[in-house]
Parts: C-alpha cells; structure tokens; sequence
C-alpha cells in the first residue's frame, strides 16, 4: 500500500466580498482612463509637433512613429493619477446611483470602510507610477531626444560653451573638533569645444603654506590616466603674505585635478531624462558651480519627482468621497469633473512649483503642498459624506 504526498496548499489573501466586487468594478473604468489620458496626452505633447516636423523638416515617417512610441511611457505614467480618479469617481458615482452604498449603510458600513478598496488600489498605482518615472521614462525620453536630434541633424552643441566655473571643496576639522567645508580649488574656463577647455585660470588653496595659481591657454582630460594635460601655461607659487615665491613655465603639465569640470561643462540630460539617482550626481555637480538658481531649480524638480506618484492617493480619496455624494452620473459626468480637478491639481503645482524656485518656500513644500491641499480636500469630502 502506497501513500501519496500530500499536496501542497497555496494561503493566497482572500479579499472580503465587497473589496473584490469593489475592486472589479474600479479595474474597467482606470484601463478606460488609461487609454483616454495617454491618448489624449500624445496627440497634445507629440503628436502634432512630429506631424510638423514630418511636413516642414522632412521628418521620416518612420523615425516620427519610433519616436512617438519612445514617448509613450512618459504619458502612460501622467495618465495613472488622472485614471484613478475617474475610476473612483465613476464607479463610487454609480454605486450611489444604483443605491448600493444605501444598501451597504444599512447594514452599518461606514464610508470610511466602504473607500478601502479605492485606498488599496490608489497605492498599487502610485507604485505603478514610481516605477514608470524611475526605470522607464527617463531612458525613454533620452532616446526619444537622441533619435529625434540625429534624424533632423542638430547641430546644437551638447555642452556648455562658455564660463564654466568648479569650485572643489575639502572638509578641515577646526580646532573645536568639528568640521567644515572649505574651498580647496576653483576651477575657471572661458571656453570649451567639446573636447578642449581654452582659456583656464585654477586656484589652488590645497597646498600648505602657500597657494597655487595655474594659467593656461588650453587643456583636455586624458581618460587612461585619469589626468588633465594642460598646454602652453604658466603656474605660479604665491605666498602667504602675498609675494610670487616661484614661477614656471610649461609647453605641457598634467595636473592631477578632478574630472568635474568637464562633467558641469558636458550638457547634461533635461530633467524628464534623469532619474532620482542622475538628479542626485547632477545636483552634487551643480553644488560645486555654485549656481544658485539651477540648484535650487533641482531641488524642487527632484521632490516632485517624489511627490507626484503620491498623488494617487489624494485622487483615489476625492474621487471615492465626491462620487459616494453623486446621485447620477455616467461616464461623461465623471470625465468632466476628472477634467477640471486634474487641470486644478496641475495648475497648483504649477504655481507652487515656481515660488518655490524663486526661493520664496521651500523645494520640499513646493512639491507636496498641492498633495497636502488634495488630502484635506479628501478629508472634508469623506466628512460629509458621513453625515
């Protein structure tokens, strides 16, 4: 006699009945919005510029449509919060409608619990949307950008051609213990081609009991020794009470510096072309410019980078409140308050974002502050409609 093994059982989460059924009825509305806003969205960004581009440039066909797809995710990703509140908001809306929410009241389910599952479903797609931002649209819009470019020969130079300024720093302890950051070098061009730097002035604070001042006509990174070959210059040896100490003069001289400066001077990606971990290095680079506005430009760009994925939550949360009070609707009705809250939405982040570069706020306030607003907006709607 044989005994055979027993199966195995798989616990998958079994959702309560009225989550699945609410579930199943957001699905069908999101993919809806999905395909209308990412639709919209490529017929607004791309497609009629390419169309432009195709009848006034000579654009190859061909290159247009790979190019219109390259931009794709990027629409996809802006659809995901747009979709989740017309998802709620038409399927809450025609619970109501239909008096289920009524039904579900009686036998003493609260609103708070009946939005459960548009809170769940809010959270799967702000990860959804992260994910998009993160791993897909940046590269996607750099190729876009790259293919476009090569196709209509542009000749715009991808770097910065003129006043590139590096200031390097070195953490000293004082004599307190602590330390601080103090300027160790700074690094000037007048020029660059691309390939050569014309016009270079460094000074050097890093050398003890005297400073360095380094003039040269031109200069090139040299990539096997991890170097700058300096050409046709002179460096001079100032002393601490103000005297030149030494001069010399060079045809050629490597100097051991960092390749930062041409990493500031090369253009780098826009900023939908950078993911979090490009707008860090970037911003480590322009820190070292000086450049106040591009900082803090960054700055609010990378916290909406943050910010705007969570939105679905705020969406997901207005869109069930406000739909949970809508006797009647359908899909028009839904899609045109869609309509008007994602413009409002938009607007705001808009305006907050600006004051935020001009310094007025903080980069981190700018970017959640329209978050905060739909939050509380969610919180009063779902308010009422317990009463």
């Amino acid at each position: 006699m044989t005994f055979g093994l027993p199966k195995p059982r798989f616990f998958w989460p079994r959702l309560p009945v009225m989550d699945r059924y609410i579930t199943l009825e957001l699905v069908p509305p999101f993919l809806f919005g999905v395909g209308a806003f990412s639709s919209l969205g490529v017929s607004i960004g791309a497609l009629f510029d390419l169309i432009r581009r195709v009848t006034e440039s000579g654009l190859p066909i061909s290159v247009a449509v790979q190019v219109l797809l390259l931009k794709m995710p990027e629409f996809i990703a802006y659809s995901f919060p747009m979709s989740i509140l017309l998802s709620c908001l038409m399927t809450y809306s025609r619970l109501s409608s239909d008096s289920e929410l009524v039904a579900l009241k009686a036998c003493g389910v609260s609103i708070y619990r009946m939005v459960l599952p548009a809170l769940g479903l809010a959270f799967l797609v702000t990860g959804m949307t992260f994910a998009f931002n993160e791993m897909l649209v940046p590269s996607a819009n750099y190729q876009a950008t790259q293919t476009l470019a090569a196709a209509l020969n542009d000749k715009d130079p991808d770097f910065q051609e003129r006043n590139i300024l590096y200031q390097e720093f070195e953490s000293v302890k004082q004599p307190n213990g602590k330390k601080k950051d103090v300027l160790a070098r700074l690094f000037y061009a007048k020029e660059f081609d691309g390939n050569q730097m014309r016009g270079l002035t460094i000074l050097d604070f890093s050398q003890d009991g005297f400073d360095q001042i380094v003039s040269a006509k031109s200069a090139a990174w040299n990539p096997t020794q991890k170097l700058w070959d300096f050409f046709d210059g002179t460096i001079y040896a100032v002393s601490p009470d103000g005297s030149f100490r030494n001069i010399a003069k060079f045809d050629q001289q490597q100097l051991k510096l960092p390749r930062g400066p041409l990493d500031l001077a090369s253009q780098p990606r826009d900023y939908n072309e950078m993911n979090l971990a490009q707008s860090y290095d970037y911003l480590e680079l322009l820190k070292q410019s000086g450049d106040a506005d591009k900082i803090r430009k960054l700055r609010v760009r990378i916290q909406q980078k943050y910010a705007l994925p969570f939105i679905c939550v705020a969406f997901g949360l207005v869109g069930a409140a406000l739909g949970a009070r809508l006797n009647r609707g359908g899909r028009s009705t839904g899609f045109a308050i869609s309509i008007v809250i994602i413009f409002s939405y938009y607007l705001l982040a808009v305006i907050c974002g600006s004051i935020a570069q001009l310094g007025v706020i903080s980069p981190l306030l700018g970017a959640w502050l329209p978050n905060l607003f739909g939050l509380g907006a969610a919180a009063l709607l779902l308010l009422r409609s317990t009463r």
